[in-house]
C-alpha cells in the first residue's frame, strides 16, 4: 500500500515581493517547518495585491492540496486584502472576530488605543479560528484548511510554532548528500537508475561551477532513513565504479 504523501501549497501576497523591493524569507521557513510536520510544500505562487488574483489562486491551490497557507495583506492598511479575498473565495463574509478584537485591545491599551485601522486586523472570514501571535498582537487565522500568516517573517515563524503539532501529516522527509567533481550531464544515467532501483527514493542534482570547474551535488530523499542509506550507498558505488571520487556530505 503507497505511502499517504500530505501536500501544503503556499501563496506569497503582495506587490512589494513582485516588485522586488522586499525579498522574501517565508517560502524556506515555511518549508523546514512543513516538513517537520510530514508535509511537503508541493508549490509556491507569488500573487499581486489584487484581490481577483488572489481568489483565482486560492481557490486552485487549496483544492488540490491537502493545505494552503499563505503570507501577507493582513495588516492595517487599505492595500491588505488577503482576508477579503479568503472570504470571497470560500463564500462567506467577513467579521470582525471578537476573541481577536479583545487581544488588540489589550495590545494597544498603552499603544494609542485600538483605532480603526487597527482594527482592521480583527477582520477574519466568517467560521474562521485564530493562530496565536505573540509577537505583534494581531494574530493569524484558520479556516479549514487555509492558514493565514503574517509577511513579516519572524512574526510567520510565531505563528508557525503555535501550529506545530495541530496539522495532520505522514512522515517527515530525511535526506542524505554527496557530492562529484562532474558534470551531472555525465551522470544523468546513473542517477536515473538509481532512483528508479529504489522505490521511495528521490534524488535531487544541484550542479556549481567552483575553483574554474563544474560539480554537483546529489540528495537522496525519503521518508526512512534506512532507505536513504541504502540508495546512497548503491549511488557511491556506482559513481566510484565510473571512475568519480564521491564526498560524503557534500562539496
Amino acid at each position: 500500500m503507497a505511502e499517504r504523501i500530505w501536500t501544503a501549497a503556499l501563496a506569497v501576497i503582495g506587490d512589494e515581493i513582485l516588485s522586488g523591493r522586499t525579498q522574501d524569507r517565508n517560502v524556506a521557513q515555511i518549508a523546514v517547518w512543513l516538513n517537520a510536520q510530514g508535509i511537503r510544500l508541493a508549490e509556491v505562487r507569488v500573487i499581486a495585491d489584487r484581490e481577483d488574483a488572489i481568489v483565482e489562486a486560492v481557490n486552485a491551490l487549496r483544492g488540490r492540496n491537502d493545505y494552503l497557507f499563505t503570507t501577507g495583506g493582513i495588516g492595517p492598511t487599505h492595500d491588505d486584502i488577503t482576508v477579503d479575498a479568503i472570504a470571497r473565495a470560500v463564500g462567506v463574509d467577513v467579521v470582525v472576530h471578537p476573541e481577536a478584537r479583545a487581544v488588540l485591545e489589550r495590545h494597544y491599551a498603552d499603544r494609542g488605543g485600538l483605532t480603526d485601522a487597527r482594527l482592521r486586523m480583527a477582520r477574519v472570514p466568517e467560521g474562521a479560528r485564530l493562530i496565536p501571535n505573540r509577537m505583534s498582537g494581531a494574530p493569524g487565522i484558520r479556516y479549514g484548511n487555509i492558514f493565514i500568516l503574517a509577511g513579516v517573517p519572524h512574526i510567520a515563524a510565531g505563528m508557525l510554532d503555535a501550529l506545530t503539532g495541530t496539522l495532520e501529516g505522514g512522515a517527515p522527509l530525511v535526506s542524505r548528500t554527496i557530492g562529484c567533481w562532474v558534470a551531472e550531464s555525465e551522470v544523468a544515467d546513473l542517477l536515473r537508475s538509481a532512483e528508479k532501483g529504489h522505490p521511495g527514493v528521490a534524488i535531487g542534482s544541484y550542479p556549481f561551477f567552483r575553483e574554474g570547474r563544474v560539480g554537483a551535488n546529489f540528495v537522496v530523499r525519503a521518508t526512512r532513513q534506512a532507505l536513504v542509506d541504502r540508495c546512497t550507498a548503491d549511488l557511491t558505488a556506482a559513481l566510484e565504479h565510473a571512475g568519480r571520487q564521491v564526498v560524503d556530505g557534500g562539496i
